[in-house]
């Protein structure tokens, strides 16, 4: 869509099929009366970007020495440590699992056999450009992005790649406070990992319908207003507020 084209009205009986088919992949509210819907062909892979070894990329490294199936080496050669941040960020794909199965870490060239090269070329681009803006902006608020996870669609009308699904939220990144950074081990963060790590201590992760304890859900809604207000400057409540 070209930017300058306004938007005067829709008939949005012309959506209905392609909310059934699963290609509305956005709908954003641009006013009180403006809905505006993105529809995309989902693309089979995530594309996530690595500034720093943490997470399942370390696990890989510690045990194998490569992450997604490339070896990665530190300042002059060096086996990099835990949490260190890499010379330059790292795209690392993985594939889309369906809901209920798991994702699966893969090297860039399987990915562009899964996409195609174009696509899969053009991916790694945006994926990278984008972490590397927000990571910089991030950085500025005391926050470092560790890693983020991107979803792109292919808008078949204009052979676009489009990103879509949530961008840079605690859910999708490992956000850690850079003023407590301190390479060789786990980092404190404002992200899901606080989840993740109470369930793994006990013995719950990956199972269903976990009832969490309410100091539980109080701690993870902290962390992530905390992010929230490093990173946009102003308290959630006024944001809500304005609205």
């Amino acid at each position: 869509m070209n930017s300058e084209t306004p938007i005067l009205r829709t008939d949005l009986r012309n959506y209905i099929p392609l909310i059934a088919s699963g290609k509305v992949r956005e709908i954003y509210e641009l006013d009180k009366s403006t809905l505006l819907f993105v529809t995309t062909d989902r693309i089979s892979v995530e594309a996530i970007v690595r500034g720093y070894i943490t997470g399942s990329a370390w696990k890989e490294y510690s045990e194998k020495g490569t992450v997604h199936g490339m070896e990665l080496a530190g300042p002059n050669g060096r086996k990099l440590v835990e949490s260190e941040r890499m010379e330059k960020p790292v795209y690392t794909p993985s594939t889309k699992a369906e809901v209920g199965a798991n994702d699966e870490n893969i090297h860039p060239d399987r990915a562009a056999d899964i996409v195609g090269l174009k696509y899969a070329q053009r991916i790694e681009k945006l994926s990278l450009e984008i972490y590397e803006k927000a990571a910089s902006y991030a950085l500025t608020c005391g926050i470092i992005i560790a890693d983020t996870k991107f979803e792109f669609g292919l808008d078949e009308s204009t052979d676009e790649i489009v990103l879509i699904d949530e961008v840079l939220t605690p859910d999708s990144s490992r956000f850690w406070p850079a003023s407590s950074y301190k390479v060789g081990g786990p980092q404190e963060s404002f992200d899901k990992q606080y989840l993740r790590d109470w369930l793994t201590r006990n013995g719950l992760k990956g199972k269903e319908d976990v009832e969490l304890p309410e100091d539980v859900v109080k701690k993870t809604g902290e962390k992530y207003r905390e992010a929230y207000e490093k990173l946009a400057k102003r308290a959630l409540d006024h944001t809500v507020n304005s609205e």
